[in-house]
């Protein structure tokens, strides 16, 4: 295999086993990316999250009903048009998130002092610095 393959394959299981470290609840591929969304983006219309998942309006309303159901979104008016409805994460959710991260970086840090040597740790820090310039724009 050649270094991208090889790199492509570890990542897609590193994400995996990082997945399973926090089960995020029964929640849709559609509604994980709406939190996502709006985590890293904040506050956007119904519309926009649509254009973003490349779906309907009429079929990320349902998302986000579902979202709102669970206490993790909350819609309010849009103040530059009033016919759209901004949809933000809640503070419950917020919690969630972090609790998520915290789990999945704890793992992956007991994972790493306990698995890799000093020399190794050094090593994997350099891959970091490596990986970071790959996905620089």
């Amino acid at each position: 295999m050649t270094a991208a393959v090889e790199l492509r394959d570890i990542l897609g299981k590193l994400k995996r086993r990082l997945r399973q470290e926090y089960n995020a609840g029964d929640f849709t591929v559609s509604q994980l990316s709406v939190l996502g969304h709006l985590d890293r983006n904040g506050p956007a219309t119904v519309t926009s999250l649509a254009k973003a998942d490349g779906m309907r309006p009429q079929s990320m309303g349902a998302t986000i009903a579902a979202l709102e159901a669970a206490g993790l979104v909350t819609g309010s008016p849009d103040p530059s048009d009033g016919r759209q409805t901004v949809i933000s994460i809640t503070p419950f959710c917020r919690e969630k998130i972090a609790a998520g991260r915290a789990a999945k970086e704890d793992w992956l840090f007991r994972s790493i002092k306990g698995k890799l040597n000093a020399a190794e740790q050094e090593q994997l820090a350099c891959a970091v610095l490596l990986l970071k310039r790959l996905v620089e724009e």
